[in-house]
């Protein structure tokens, strides 16, 4: 490309050719109106649309059906049926209680014959538990235990994707603001290729600085468009969290200025943790467990109650009339109770038992080495972010100098008196200065996330917004 090429006319042109290019030929989806994302709206959505939650949701629904269901055994249990058979008469047959007694046929009928006459019936059995010496409120604890630790079960999954999806925003505002410095990048050697356009039009500067500016304003470009791929694709990551419907170039994050003032003295309560709450809840359930089996070598009570009527091919005598077999001409009644104990099961009962006191145990280990980790990665995050709001008190005076340091050292340029490679060198310290206190801003942001998340509570989080 020759002077004349790259004058200031030339490049004014290729800047509005490429301006119009833009403006005709970028769909007209990317133009819609932008959906605006707070940090806090994020961590709604992310509760109310995410799928794999509303799963955890059901869970715990499901678990909690499970307590009216055990309570359900208090009421009694009525069975209504009606028989109709075709069988041989040869054995004398009975009434008694189905459970725990051996029915036995009686004495043979006098002849054998395989005479098959008709036989109905119709008949009611009821059945209560009223007393069950403990087993059925061991069995409602159990139940109860289950439907709480399916409630912490949920509570810790969303407190996970919540911070996912937070983290997730932060990293994305972190990528904005490098796009953001990318143009301006671009644009400080877009103004210093110019520069030094005019310089060697005039035989001030040599020509090969205005084809260093043109290879840096590439290179930046090529930044730029691996940085935007970057958070697209995080914005897409953002979207499967909260179930925003809209392309990710027009997503706006709304939360872009931080002014973080954590108290650093803050208590919390370590018991109040999702994460120590679950695991609780699973201890919980344990020991329901084991007073459920502990309950096990009780007696049981059964009170029944039958009521039927019945109809028989053949009569007491022998003499068969297949007819009668369809009409419910006798009427059996019967009640009673029933009290029965498993002699046999203690050793059954005492291994379950061993079993939960074993599992027991281990809940607890877990419980002692998750309050120690909670503490410990309490204690880290805090001295971490204490580091890092230091770092982000440095980085603006940082910015500040280099941003002086450019501006002087472009005048010098203007005036010939310095070179190409000293004006590079200022542009990159800028450029590092802009990248750094970004990071530092992230990192601090970072940083109170991982307090909130250490002591279980994202509202030391958000309510720094």
């Amino acid at each position: 490309m020759s002077a004349s090429d790259s004058s200031p006319g030339f490049i004014s042109f290729i800047a509005v050719s490429f301006a119009v290019f833009f403006t005709t030929v970028i769909p007209a989806g990317s133009m819609a109106q932008p959906v605006k994302l707070s940090i806090k709206e994020t961590l709604e959505k992310v509760q109310n649309n995410l799928p794999q939650l509303e799963s955890y949701r059901l869970q715990a629904a499901a678990k909690k059906e499970d307590i009216p269901l055990v309570k359900n055994g208090l009421i009694p249990d009525l069975t209504v049926g009606y028989q109709v058979n075709i069988a041989t008469f040869n054995n004398i047959t009975g009434m008694n209680y189905p459970g725990f007694l051996l029915p036995i046929s009686g004495p043979p009928s006098v002849t054998n014959e395989m005479n098959f006459v008709p036989g109905t019936a119709l008949g009611a059995l009821v059945k209560w538990n009223p007393f069950t010496f403990g087993q059925r409120n061991a069995a409602i604890e159990k139940a109860a235990a289950q439907y709480r630790q399916a409630n912490t079960a949920y509570n810790e999954q969303l407190f996970q994707y919540q911070y996912a999806a937070a983290n997730l925003y932060l990293e994305t505002l972190y990528l904005k603001q490098v796009l953001r410095i990318s143009e301006a990048v671009t644009s400080r050697y877009r103004v210093s290729l110019e520069q030094s356009l005019v310089l060697a039009k005039n035989g001030l500067k040599p020509g090969i600085d205005t084809a260093q500016f043109q290879s840096v304003i590439i290179q930046t470009e090529i930044d730029y468009l691996q940085t935007e791929k970057t958070c697209l694709q995080k914005l897409e990551e953002l979207k499967r969290l909260t179930g925003i419907d809209a392309e990710p170039e027009n997503i706006l994050l709304t939360d872009s200025v931080f002014k973080p003032s954590l108290s650093i003295a803050d208590s919390f309560a370590l018991s109040n943790h999702p994460f120590l709450l679950n695991l609780e809840a699973q201890r919980s359930v344990t020991e329901a467990g084991l007073r459920e089996a502990q309950r096990g070598w009780v007696p049981q009570l059964d009170i029944w109650g039958n009521l039927y009527a019945r109809g028989s091919g053949v009569s007491a005598n022998g003499t068969v009339n297949k007819g009668d077999g369809w009409n419910l001409s006798r009427t059996n009644a019967g009640v009673g109770l029933q009290l029965s104990f498993p002699v046999l099961q203690f050793s059954k009962i005492n291994l379950k038992k061993k079993q939960y006191h074993l599992l027991l145990r281990s809940d607890e280990a877990r419980l002692a080495q998750a309050r120690l980790d909670i503490t410990r990665q309490t204690e880290s995050a805090i001295l971490q972010y204490r580091q890092d709001a230091k770092i982000a008190s440095k980085t603006p005076v940082q910015l500040k100098i280099a941003t002086d340091v450019y501006e002087g050292l472009k005048l010098s340029y203007e005036a010939g008196l310095i070179d190409y490679t000293r004006l590079y060198q200022s542009q990159y310290e800028l450029t590092k200065a802009e990248l750094n206190n970004a990071a530092a801003q992230l990192q601090l942001w970072r940083s109170l996330l991982s307090v909130a998340i250490a002591k279980g509570n994202l509202a030391l989080f958000t309510d720094q917004l």
